[in-house]
């Protein structure tokens, strides 16, 4: 697959879609140490805050991920199509802790070309992102009732921002303005 660079400006993408329908990985760590995590992610938002491009990212502290998260200062997020949807279950149900469920799902980390972070040669399209704040989801702050269901186990998300350092993508990602 050959992506190329798209600014943000053109970034072309289904807002809700693409976070439940096509598949995202989230990584973070150093690709060049070899130190680096993933897992599937269903929650996020691309946008715009502080007037600079930013992806958004939620990640409970239980994950193995979250150390990755929270040791490194860049993540990338990568979507892949549906033919890799079986590799990005498997990414999202086992634990980095527990072996090597990359080498497992049969996806290929490469060095991204901005930030640290590894993305993924199959992946159709990549957002390399440079953290730049974060907050813990506080409860007491939950306007919708429903929202407590999500967390039986009060293990509630740090939410992390990330400027948009670099988007690499398929043509139909960019926009024809």
């Amino acid at each position: 697959m050959t992506l190329s660079a798209i600014p943000y400006e053109e970034l072309k993408y289904k807002a809700f879609s693409i976070w439940k329908g096509q598949g995202i990985l989230l990584t973070s760590g150093d690709y060049a140490k070899g130190q680096y995590n993933t897992m599937t992610i269903g929650w996020g938002s691309l946008g715009v805050i502080w007037s600079i491009p930013f992806a958004m990212v939620a990640v409970r502290p239980t994950r193995y991920t979250y150390k990755f998260m929270e040791e490194n200062d860049s993540f990338t997020l990568c979507a892949f199509p549906p033919k890799y949807h079986s590799a990005l279950d498997l990414l999202g149900t086992k634990s980095g802790r527990d072996g090597d469920k990359i080498a497992e799902s049969g996806l290929t980390p490469i060095g991204s070309q901005i930030v640290a972070s590894p993305a993924f040669a199959e992946a159709e399209l990549i957002l390399e992102c440079k953290k730049n704040y974060w907050t813990d989801l506080d409860p007491s702050h939950f306007l919708d009732g429903r929202i407590e269901n999500s967390y039986p186990l009060k293990d509630y998300h740090r939410i992390y921002f990330g400027l948009v350092k670099g988007i690499f993508g398929l043509e139909s990602f960019r926009s024809n303005l």
